[in-house]
């Protein structure tokens, strides 16, 4: 069957990225008379039966139609690294068959590569039955036997269970709606399914060094029509440099992949493609065909060299950190072997459930209240601010509410009151404010944090890295360490060894043209290589924290506030009257995973490329264990006690952060001079009453 040339944009539009190297042969049209033709500063020019080796296929940028009900569209161009969140609108054209879904959307191991889908009919499968409008993931991709099928995952009650489904499998089946948040580069990476628009709603900006080419209406709240536009990554025969191409060129082609001998061409290879070589690969020596655009100070020698060494690969500690401070907060990626000291500095709780997490057998975790908090239950501690907890664990306790006894759940604490340590409850429903006193005035490591102490931690750098020139970290006001994660990483070396890095993987944008093995002197076993502190956006912080957050089960929703008791309930004596609480926003901490990122080109694909053995043992995420729960009786009730202590004080609350309290003193005294004023005005009015009587 004689096959039949297409347009390039044609070609682009049906080309599955899998299938790729694929080698095109020019058929027809020119640019300018068939003059050159220059793109991307790049010369380029066209001849029938030219030869193209297609080898990466990229998304350079969308166009954007506004639609609002009662107003024109509207078109506007954004480029990937748009710093704004977006939701996703459920399609509403139905797939015909399981094959149709696979052929259209991304299927991967990581979060995103799970679409999820529902059928208005029952899935009669060989494991059970998928039931109507129950919703299932496509986790997986599987050919055995020359069959291929995809594993489905369905949650009932907290339970995954597991489905094979044959790709020839018909119905209709719904894409499911999604409540998460996408970057542009996420949407563009795993979302837009092939053939098909995407439709979206802005959700959120986010905050961006760069200024955008194009934004979106401030006020806009319709729907976006997200249209790509392609470019394809090139070589020619004879050509030793990569071109990028676009797909809308006014050329048409043919595809000649199976008559043609690839190895002719170059053979490129980006930095995702070098790390999934096998060990025995390196170490190498490559030509860098194509430089990075944007690279750290300290990994300039890549836009430098012509040649480098490659000389293993690995998957290596970072700690994920941010800026403490309420505005352009600044994102950074830290090396464990970073040389800095840092010093403690005090953490925040919005809730009470905050601080039951946070609480360490290390050490006792000292907190100060900044937000009153008045209880509606019988028997557990009302809070103002300026209160003083030592905290010790969650407990059940039996307290009245309403006139009626109930179980609930709190927080055992200790009061300070002067030289007094008052046992007391306070409702984990809690969600005033607390700040941590710190008592510890030592220096330490970035290893010794993550030893010792449970992420997130607060810290402040209190000795620069004195082995870089420009230490990012000791300009910061603070840092929340937030979560430990791994990230693939190259060691990179000039000829001469002179510079060597690790070099990520999922942030560097470059090509090489692999040489020849080296067989030059080796790096020192055991001899630590030096890695730079990254500082990344924030699409990639998010990425980077979704990815993370996957990999562990969230924690509990903290208990909601009690609501209020019925009228016609039958009342024993009534406890004394209290104002009522209006009922709160949740806790930031129970919202989900932030969509949760960089305006680096690659960073979506973090976890795209395979694994391979980590430098250590360690987990993604380490969450302080709550301990068993307890129930004592009333008898036993912590608030039934009061401690005493000498004035020999057995606990060392020699410092205090000072910055910290500072606020809560001024609160303390504007409080006191509020009521001294509230004092003077009624007795002024008491008197000019009993002068007119």
């Amino acid at each position: 069957m004689e096959r039949m040339a297409m347009t390039l944009d044609k070609f682009t539009r049906s080309l599955d990225a899998k299938s790729l190297p694929r080698v095109l042969q020019i058929q027809s049209g020119y640019y300018f008379q068939g003059s050159v033709y220059e793109l991307y500063g790049g010369e380029w020019s066209f001849s029938y039966g030219e030869l193209l080796k297609i080898i990466g296929i990229n998304i350079t940028r969308l166009i954007v139609e506004l639609q609002s009900e009662g107003s024109k569209s509207m078109i506007v161009n954004l480029s990937l690294d748009y710093p704004g969140l977006f939701r996703i609108v459920a399609d509403k054209r139905p797939y015909a068959s399981i094959q149709e879904i696979v052929d259209s959307v991304r299927i991967g191991p990581e979060c995103l590569g799970h679409p999820e889908f529902h059928c208005p009919e029952e899935l009669q499968l060989a494991e059970g039955t998928i039931q109507a409008e129950e919703s299932f993931r496509l986790t997986a991709l599987r050919t055995e036997h020359e069959d291929s099928h995809v594993d489905c995952e369905v949650t009932r009650k907290d339970s995954k269970h597991i489905f094979t489904v044959k790709l020839s499998h018909t119905g209709e089946f719904y894409e499911c709606a999604d409540d998460q948040f996408y970057t542009l580069r996420e949407l563009v990476e795993w979302k837009i399914p092939k053939g098909r628009k995407r439709t979206v709603t802005w959700a959120k900006s986010l905050p961006s060094k760069e200024k955008c080419v194009s934004e979106l209406p401030e006020d806009y709240s319709g729907e976006l029509v997200l249209t790509p536009v392609y470019e394809l990554q090139t070589v020619s025969k004879f050509g030793k440099n990569v071109v990028f191409i676009p797909s809308t060129l006014d050329v048409e082609v043919l595809d000649v992949t199976e008559e043609c001998d690839g190895d002719c061409f170059m053979q490129p290879l980006s930095f995702r493609d070098v790390f999934a070589k096998p060990s025995e690969f390196f170490p190498f020596r490559a030509e860098i065909i194509e430089p990075p655009s944007q690279v750290q100070e300290e990994l300039g020698f890549l836009k430098s060299s012509k040649q480098v060494i490659v000389h293993s690969a690995y998957q290596a500690k970072r700690i994920l950190a941010s800026e403490i401070r309420s505005e352009a907060q600044r994102r950074f990626l830290i090396p464990v072997s970073y040389n800095g000291r840092f010093k403690r500095r005090p953490r925040t709780f919005p809730t009470a459930y905050d601080l039951e997490v946070a609480k360490s057998d290390m050490e006792q975790l000292h907190v100060v209240a900044t937000k009153a908090f008045e209880t509606h239950y019988e028997g557990l501690s009302s809070v103002l601010v300026g209160d003083q907890y030592l905290v010790h664990k969650r407990e059940t306790s039996e307290v009245i509410y309403g006139g009626k006894r109930k179980t609930v759940e709190a927080l055992a604490c200790e009061k300070i009151v002067g030289k007094k340590y008052e046992a007391v409850l306070i409702p984990m429903c809690l969600d005033g404010g607390f700040v941590e006193v710190v008592h510890d005035k030592k220096q330490y490591m970035l290893s010794e944090v993550c030893q010792r102490f449970a992420l997130p931690f607060n810290v402040k750098v209190s000795m620069r890295d004195l082995s870089v020139k420009e230490d990012l970290l000791a300009g910061a006001t603070g840092l929340q360490l937030e979560e430990e994660i791994t990230d693939p990483f190259l060691i990179v070396s000039t000829p001469d060894l002179a510079q060597c890095w690790e070099v990520p993987v999922n942030r560097t944008n470059m090509a090489l043209q692999l040489l020849e093995r080296w067989n030059g002197p080796k790096l020192t076993q055991g001899k630590a290589v030096p890695s730079a502190v990254e500082e990344i956006g924030e699409d990639c912080y998010f990425t980077l924290r979704r990815y993370v957050n996957t990999s562990v089960l969230p924690p509990p929703r903290p208990p909601k506030r009690p609501q209020k008791h019925s009228e016609d309930t039958v009342k024993l004596p009534p406890p004394r009257p209290k104002k009522p609480v209006p009922p709160s926003p949740k806790s930031p901490h129970t919202a989900k995973p932030a969509v949760s990122t960089s305006r680096s080109s690659i960073c979506v694909e973090q976890n795209t490329t395979p694994p391979r053995k980590e430098t250590s043992n360690t987990s993604l995420i380490t969450m302080p264990d709550p301990g068993p729960q307890k129930v004592i009786g009333e008898e036993n009730s912590p608030q039934h006690k009061t401690i005493k202590q000498d004035d020999d004080d057995t606990h060392d609350y020699e410092y205090i952060d000072e910055d910290e309290l500072d606020i809560i003193r001024r609160k303390l005294n504007d409080q006191s001079i509020q009521g001294t004023d509230n004092r003077k005005t009624r007795n002024t009015y008491a008197m000019q009453t009993a002068k007119q009587v």
